[in-house]
């Protein structure tokens, strides 16, 4: 996948709930505001449209650390293909209110992820909530 592809996928999948995505502008005010290096809304357009392509390390560094993603996602393949199906997940979740959660989950270990999912249902069992892979299925059954 291109530089290009991959900055326009974290610009499409990681932006607050309710709202589109981030505007270049946004961007490179809130990386120059953390202490990042300069990076102008121009050259972030012509980085997700591929007319640049030679990014500075620092550039890339700054831009994984805004949308939360491991700077070796714009590097190697591997790490881009399974991050790209937590963005893809955290795209998905995030109207419902669970972005937050699932941010912090990545780069977990299997373990603590299964310690995570089983906080999640004793916390539904405390609020009376029921299963909702059951609840999922006898819906689909219904339909």
């Amino acid at each position: 996948m291109a530089l290009s592809d991959r900055i326009g996928h974290l610009f499409d999948a990681i932006h607050p709930a309710q709202r589109g995505p981030f505007s270049y502008k946004e961007v490179s005010e809130a990386i120059e505001a953390a202490g990042g290096p300069t990076i102008s809304a121009t050259y972030l357009w012509q980085l997700r449209k591929g007319i640049r392509d030679n990014p500075t390390k620092s550039h890339l560094e700054a831009l994984a650390r805004f949308f939360g993603v491991p700077v070796v996602y714009f590097f190697d393949d591997d790490a881009a293909a399974g991050i790209e199906e937590q963005l893809n997940l955290l795209a998905a979740l995030r109207d419902a209110g669970v972005q937050q959660v699932a941010l912090r989950a990545v780069g977990l270990s299997d373990r603590s992820l299964a310690a995570i999912q089983s906080m999640i249902e004793q916390a539904r069992q405390l609020e009376g909530l029921g299963d909702p892979d059951h609840e999922t299925a006898t819906k689909r059954r219904k339909s």
